[in-house]
């Protein structure tokens, strides 16, 4: 199915069931965000392929699940060297369907390779341990053994703001731990989902094993309530994610959800480092990441300074063609949430909040906006902005400034500028979030941590080992040597 994209042929692209490319009686074009073009269309599955997609993981499992460590690690080795070997047209097409700049594309082709190496390493740690079991009379001489079983079929289900390296993250740690996948392409950004499905195919994973569809959430559901996939790993809109997790019952769900990520800026930062940085994790991919930085709460000994700093960054920040090499600001990704985004501005400013710096908005594009004096109330303050928004806001204590990040209902992650060993110390026991960022922005992540949110954020953890363990369950051997 390896295709040149970008040379005005329409390719159609087909679902991966049971190690085979199938073709259906429904079709659906995938769109550019930045020109709407038409960069390819995709096979849509109803309910006879989500089935066959079903049986062919539960089929699959009775297989993967007895696999050796070394050959999971060959099948993610390989496929780590497949995505290196692909890198150009993998970058391309991610920037094509999502409108995400080609300097991030390529950067998170880069990741996934590091998300796939890092699996092919875990899955050769999976261990357990052995505990003592006589610690009460009648119990002498007895020892167990705990050790980590692949639970099952995992559904996989994926947004499209990172095309390639979202689905590393389910796809990786279930090879890794024994488990089979089906996939649900997000369906703004499917084409990349398919060329990961032809890269896993050729480095020898098992048929089965991996199964890739794009469908309509109606039909979706299904990988969420049948009782033959054994876990539910979705990464989305809390609104979503919450859904489905009432539609799981009595399934391992693993959520990561939406954010509201915050900055405290304290007086020893220096100032302009902190607002280049920030003006990055604010505005990259047009805002639209998780943990995307929104509210920045400055120390007003040196807020004036920042400010300046801060709306100087923003304004040096190439906005257009995410073709261009140095474009760091791309389009929403379609007009639905431009208008969203936009509309939240424009409320915001009705209410009293004062555009430092952009503000508008031509098609899918929105400049980014620096905004203070933001209402507590608006949906740009309290709710999850995904675009390329940031408030400002000073603050006189560094403990009040804490209170204003915990003052949401997410908890994703946050970042703190200080070198002062206490102030760090208590933004690490303080700040209600899943992961506190030191001296840079919350949109910090490597692909080996644990990353996940409390709160409206979601629970469990990715990162591989950490998805490994929600992946795998404990089973404890009793051992009687009496």
């Amino acid at each position: 199915m390896r295709r040149r994209h970008g040379t005005g042929t329409i390719v159609k692209y087909k679902l991966l069931v049971n190690g085979k490319w199938i073709e259906t009686k429904v079709i659906s074009s995938v769109l550019n965000p930045y020109d709407g073009s038409v960069v390819g269309e995709v096979y849509q599955a109803g309910d006879v392929e989500v089935e066959a997609a079903i049986v062919a993981a539960e089929e699959s499992f009775e297989t993967t699940r007895k696999l050796p460590s070394y050959k999971r690690a060959d099948i993610l080795v390989r496929v780590a060297d497949g995505l290196k070997a692909r890198k150009g047209e993998l970058a391309r097409v991610m920037t094509f369907e999502s409108g995400k700049p080609i300097q991030y594309t390529r950067s998170e082709v880069d990741r996934a390779v590091l998300t796939f190496t890092v699996a092919a390493e875990e899955s050769k740690r999976i261990s357990g341990e052995v505990i003592p079991l006589d610690l009460a009379n009648g119990s002498e001489k007895r020892w167990g053994i705990v050790r980590r079983y692949p639970v099952g079929p995992v559904t996989s289900i994926t947004p499209f703001n990172f095309p390639l390296n979202l689905v590393a993250h389910k796809i990786a740690p279930a090879i890794a731990a024994g488990n089979t996948v089906v996939h649900k392409a997000p369906p703004q950004t499917p084409i990349t989902s398919a060329l990961l499905g032809e890269i896993l195919m050729g480095a020898g994973a098992l048929e089965g094993s991996v199964n890739i569809v794009s469908c309509t959430n109606d039909v979706a559901e299904k990988l969420v309530t049948d009782s033959r996939m054994k876990i539910i790993s979705f990464t989305g809109s809390p609104r979503v994610g919450w859904y489905l997790k009432s539609k799981a019952v009595k399934k391992k769900v693993v959520l990561e959800l939406g954010g509201n990520a915050a900055v405290i800026v304290e007086p020893d930062a220096d100032i302009m480092v902190v607002a280049q940085r920030l003006a990055a994790g604010a505005f990259s991919n047009a805002g639209q990441i998780c943990i995307s930085v929104q509210r920045i709460y400055v120390n007003e000994k040196i807020y004036d300074d920042f400010k300046s700093a801060f709306v100087e960054s923003t304004r040096g920040l190439k906005v257009g063609n995410p073709l261009d090499e140095d474009t760091v600001v791309g389009p929403m990704i379609n007009s639905s949430e431009a208008d969203r985004a936009f509309k939240w501005i424009e409320e915001a400013l009705a209410a009293g909040a004062r555009a430092l710096t952009g503000g508008r908005r031509t098609g899918n594009m929105i400049e980014p906006t620096v905004l203070e004096n933001v209402s507590p109330d608006s949906n740009l303050y309290c709710e999850e902005a995904f675009a390329p928004v940031a408030i400002l806001e000073p603050y006189s204590d560094f403990s009040e400034a804490i209170r204003k990040v915990n003052d949401t209902r997410f908890g994703l992650q946050a970042g703190v500028f200080t070198n002062d060993a206490r102030k760090i110390f208590e933004a690490f026991d303080e700040l209600q979030v899943g992961g506190v960022i030191m001296n840079d922005y919350p949109t910090y992540r490597i692909d080996n941590m644990p990353y996940g949110g409390i709160k409206d954020s979601g629970f469990g953890r990715e990162g591989l080992r950490y998805a490994i363990e929600e992946m795998t369950e404990p089973r404890l051997l009793a051992m009687n040597f009496a």
